[in-house]
């Protein structure tokens, strides 16, 4: 996207854990007023969805996706999976800013443990377009935030990483004028937007993207070009494009049916051997070196639609089939995967053999240049 600076869109993910305020925070941005995004203290699973809400805010199109508990421990990942899936389609070809939602709060080590696993989900460069926003800010009396993310080691590496942007809103308190204007979130909120736009601006003017996203998009655009051709004219361009996202989402759920929701945000947020993994499946094969950058070399077993089939090493130990798009029956699901991780396996092992055979001509060579050495 050549022209983001100038374009009249911004796409904003919202990434956190459940109970820490996103979608309340999502409710905060576009203004406060009506309930865009349902909030439902009590986390049940029906809060784990992914959900996409628009607005103009001040002439721009801001888009705001809030995105299921991606860091919870607790949530199935049958019900994640599709709402990770969903979440990737609406955002392609990527969001210009994700906002890592916190609580100001007293971090215990299970908190500290969150934001470990954030931080090791992020790409460096996806951490280009971070935004730390934190909720609950009355909780800070009359401290400043950037006093209050000094106080927590943990917290000052996430900021730091994320260029030194942080935020604070309070979903509850700060909604009407108080005294000064930082307890209020018009003043907060304009103050994040306005981040964000020089965030753009830092980054060329671009949004964030790796080669997963631009697959995705590429999906999206033949589908709507199809729909439009069947449609002659019948359907707004509006509906076509819903009907594309959801066409393109249910078929790469049945593509990435075998491959774990970790290795999914993984490849969202741009670690290089899950964008591999997965971009393979999507039907492109990966570099053995990408590979590699995700960690080859541990060996799992897989389940798909009720089949086991064997894994083979590959990013993280992180692997899964992506052929049973068309299976009817476990069974048959269960031969398609394992087709598809053979071929895989294949390939991995044929790029591997002839870096190994390199690698030992370099050895060799290595070898017979140390007995020379030896012998003078």
């Amino acid at each position: 996207e050549p022209h983001e600076l100038k374009s009249n869109q911004r796409r904003i993910v919202l990434l956190g854990k459940t109970g820490w305020g996103k979608s309340s925070a999502g409710n905060t941005i576009f203004g406060g007023g009506e309930e865009e995004f349902k909030i439902d203290s009590s986390a049940k699973s029906e809060t784990h969805k992914c959900e996409t809400k628009t607005k103009i805010i001040n002439g721009r199109k801001i888009t705001v996706v809030d995105t299921p508990g991606l860091f919870d421990t607790n949530i199935p990942e049958e019900e994640l999976k599709p709402e990770l899936v969903k979440c990737i389609v609406e955002c392609a070809p990527g969001p210009h800013a994700f906002l890592i939602v916190l609580r100001v709060d007293r971090y215990t080590v299970h908190e500290e443990q969150v934001i470990a696993e954030i931080e090791e989900c992020f790409s460096p460069e996806a951490f280009k377009y971070a935004i730390v926003l934190f909720t609950h800010g009355y909780q800070l009396k009359d401290r400043a935030i950037d006093d209050f993310v000094k106080t927590n080691k943990k917290l000052s590496e996430l900021v730091e990483k994320c260029g030194g942007r942080c935020h604070v809103i309070d979903n509850e308190f700060w909604n009407n004028s108080q005294q000064g204007r930082y307890k209020n979130n018009q003043y907060q909120v304009a103050e994040l937007l306005n981040t964000i736009e020089e965030m753009v601006r830092d980054n060329g003017g671009g949004c964030y993207t790796n080669e997963m996203l631009q697959a995705v998009k590429g999906e999206i655009k033949v589908e709507r070009e199809s729909l439009t051709e069947e449609s002659k004219g019948q359907k707004s361009p509006e509906e076509i494009n819903k009907q594309a996202t959801k066409n393109v989402w249910k078929r790469l759920l049945i593509k990435l049916t075998g491959i774990a929701t970790g290795t999914i945000v993984a490849a969202f947020l741009g670690v290089a051997g899950a964008v591999a993994l997965v971009r393979s499946v999507l039907g492109k094969k990966p570099m053995i070196t990408e590979l590699a950058a995700g960690g080859l070399g541990e060996v799992i077993t897989v389940s798909i639609a009720g089949g086991f089939v064997a894994g083979v090493a590959i990013g993280g130990g992180m692997v899964g089939a992506a052929a049973a798009e068309d299976a009817e029956t476990s069974g048959e699901a269960a031969e398609k995967a394992a087709e598809a991780v053979c071929e895989v396996g294949k390939y991995i092992w044929e790029e591997s053999k002839g870096i190994l055979d390199s690698v030992r001509g370099v050895s060799v060579g290595y070898s017979k240049l140390s007995l020379s050495d030896e012998k003078k």
